[in-house]
């Protein structure tokens, strides 16, 4: 759904160019949520408006939905653009226009008749749960239910790609879940394709299928959320998971200290009882927390494993085998 190849993005500033992008390539896929990780500064806003050429790359490449957007005429872009809606961090709502005035605007620059209007609005209103709110103006919402109009204007034109620009960072986290699951339940819905930038780690854990993480204008990494999560050496992990505090626990000799990650099914099943049963070891757990990721549970444990070397190591080729990935920790 969406291709970037090494697109860039040159700032000038005095007499030096900055450089917002650095040759970022990212593949969307069509029908997933997809994220863009990274704090303030990193180029997220650049990236994201980037694809639908609010901002111009330097160079590189950009296709959305199979079309060249850097080929297209102000006419096809036009067109183009009507593929793709837009939901952003402070809502951008007209503030002289009611609900329904708001959700309906770009079908009016569209040239929809007042008929085909009035009933796609109705329609909109009732997907995102206020239709008993159609008369009310902007300031008379809650910042949660301008985030819905802003949705439901984004949806109007009925677009492939949605576009979000931080569009949970000024809600509160009861109002942010409300807008996320709202996310998650037009994605599969509708089957539309969501690309959203965020700083927030608990956004990517919660909605997204799959991400890439940004940082001074770089991508560093990207991939299924949880495939990055599972594994300690990547970019993610790293954000989302402080190091164990190993130094509170003593060297014990003949004792080997694990880290592993359960996801999924693994995650509820007795995988370390029945390895302890089998080779005859035992697992003392250190320390470990329980955690979802896009509904699915994700264990992440600390466990000194005890017993005969050879019988050790056959319980950790045990774990290899069942698709985990056991990482020994140094005693620190």
């Amino acid at each position: 759904m969406v291709e970037l190849h090494e697109v860039s993005k040159l700032y000038r500033q005095g007499d030096r160019d900055v450089a917002a992008l650095r040759e970022v390539s990212l593949r969307v896929a069509p029908g997933e949520v997809f994220g863009v990780l990274g704090q303030s500064g990193a180029g997220k806003s650049t990236l994201i408006r980037c694809v639908n050429l609010l901002e111009r790359p330097t160079s590189g490449t950009v296709r959305v939905d199979g079309k060249d957007m850097l080929s297209l005429d102000d006419r096809q872009l036009r067109e183009a653009r009507q593929g793709i809606g837009m939901i952003f961090q402070h809502f951008n709502l007209f503030a002289s226009r009611t609900v329904e005035g708001n959700v309906a605007y770009p079908l009016e620059v569209a040239g929809w008749s007042r008929t085909l209007i009035r009933e796609r609005v109705a329609e909109l209103l009732a997907l995102v749960g206020l239709s008993d709110r159609s008369k009310a103006y902007p300031s008379q919402l809650s910042g949660g239910q301008k985030q819905r109009v802003g949705i439901a204007r984004a949806l109007a034109p009925r677009p492939r790609l949605l576009l979000s620009d931080e569009a949970t960072s000024a809600l509160d986290p009861e109002t942010t879940r409300s807008v996320l699951d709202l996310l998650r339940d037009i994605n599969r819905k509708l089957g539309l394709t969501i690309l959203l930038i965020t700083h927030q780690m608990d956004v990517v854990k919660e909605l997204c299928d799959s991400v890439a993480v940004l940082e001074r204008g770089q991508l560093l990494e990207q991939g299924k959320v949880l495939d990055l999560l599972s594994r300690p050496g990547t970019r993610l992990h790293g954000l989302c998971y402080a190091p164990f505090a190993m130094r509170e626990w003593p060297a014990n000799p003949g004792r080997r200290l694990v880290e592993l990650f359960l996801v999924g099914a693994h995650a509820t099943r007795p995988v370390l009882t029945t390895m302890a049963r089998r080779f005859d070891v035992d697992a003392n757990l250190m320390e470990g927390t329980l955690d979802r990721v896009g509904g699915a549970p994700v264990g992440r444990l600390l466990f000194e494993l005890t017993g005969e070397p050879e019988a050790v190591s056959r319980a950790l080729d045990f774990l290899r085998e069942q698709g985990l990935s056991p990482e020994e920790r140094a005693h620190v």
